[in-house]
């Protein structure tokens, strides 16, 4: 069974003109969802900006309230928990969120951001317990004991990001979503991070959704990866043969755009035209056919579902 078992997940936000106005319209920011993540597994998820990543991450989590389908964890519904049921469950997942910049209570020093979940859900015996482990849950990512008595403001951006993991690793979750958590940090320090997160999935058995823009990151980083487009899943499949072969036309063109090192490469880059449309209005038919260099008739009208095209690879394209 599947620690993490998403199925149809729906996500909209209402339109509203204007403060006592009415419903307009509806934003699909994440629209008939569905995926799973193993014990261990990284799963990435990737795609364009706006095309709802984020907002899966943050319902997973419960951070966001789903319109629909059902999120199980560990076999348990967890749209159907509330309050301190919720606060409990919430223990076994857990975020890493995009800007280690903000997300740090300046007010707050490390070790006290780091073990205050320790303190909620009373997984230790007294402030001397707590610091003990504070320490040690800094040194796991790389940082000296001493830094729970400085302030955020102290650290680089890597650093911060380091405590950032720490925190979420605070209460020992078995699943961690990363939503960009590289994002914003400079390329040798992204390496560094990256690292360490596989460190600790090897260590702890921890299984992650890593949310991403960045194809080639996600590739090192994740056993298999889903491909969104306009709230919706368009690929999925082993991050190696996905990234070697893509299949979907919008696919094809994200993995074109990825720097290549080898100045003899032959490898086309594919320009997409248009811009991504509205969630509020999505085309009919095919999300992507305005900006598909391949679409057909059908591709305008009919909408194609998330097929299985060979051993674990599934594609959301009429003409694959």
């Amino acid at each position: 069974m599947a620690l993490l078992e998403v199925q149809q997940l729906r996500v909209h936000f209402p339109v509203k003109p204007g403060l006592f106005a009415g419903t307009r319209g509806h934003v699909r920011a994440v629209d008939k969802v569905s995926f799973e993540v193993a014990a261990g597994e990284t799963v990435g998820l990737v795609g364009e900006s706006g095309c709802g990543k984020t907002t899966v991450g943050r319902a997973v989590v419960r951070l966001l309230e789903p319109t629909g389908g059902t999120i199980r964890f560990a076999g348990e519904d967890l749209t159907a928990l509330r309050g301190s049921a919720l606060r409990e469950r919430r223990r076994q997942f857990q975020m890493i969120f995009q800007d280690p910049f903000s997300t740090l209570n300046p007010r707050l020093t490390v070790g006290e951001s780091v073990g205050e979940a320790l303190s909620i859900h009373r997984l230790v015996a007294d402030d001397a317990a707590r610091r003990r482990r504070v320490g040690e849950l800094l040194q796991s990512v790389g940082l000296d004991p001493t830094a729970a008595d400085r302030y955020p403001h102290e650290f680089s951006g890597g650093q911060r990001q380091r405590i950032g993991i720490a925190r979420a690793l605070a209460v020992e979750p078995r699943l961690i979503v990363g939503d960009e958590p590289v994002s914003a940090l400079d390329v040798s320090v992204q390496a560094q991070v990256v690292n360490l997160l596989q460190d600790l999935q090897r260590e702890r058995g921890l299984a992650y959704l890593f949310i991403s823009h960045d194809l080639a990151v996600v590739e090192h980083l994740s056993h298999r990866i889903l491909v969104m487009y306009l709230g919706r899943i368009v690929e999925s499949g082993p991050a190696k043969e996905l990234c070697r072969e893509p299949r979907h036309p919008y696919t094809q063109a994200l993995i074109s755009a990825v720097p290549v090192v080898d100045p003899d490469s032959k490898r086309k880059r594919i320009v997409l035209s248009g811009d991504v449309p509205s969630p509020i209005n999505p085309p009919s038919g095919c999300p992507f056919h305005p900006r598909c260099p391949v679409a057909e008739a059908r591709c305008r009208t009919e909408v194609p579902t998330l097929r299985e095209t060979g051993a674990e690879r599934h594609v959301a394209c009429h003409l694959t």
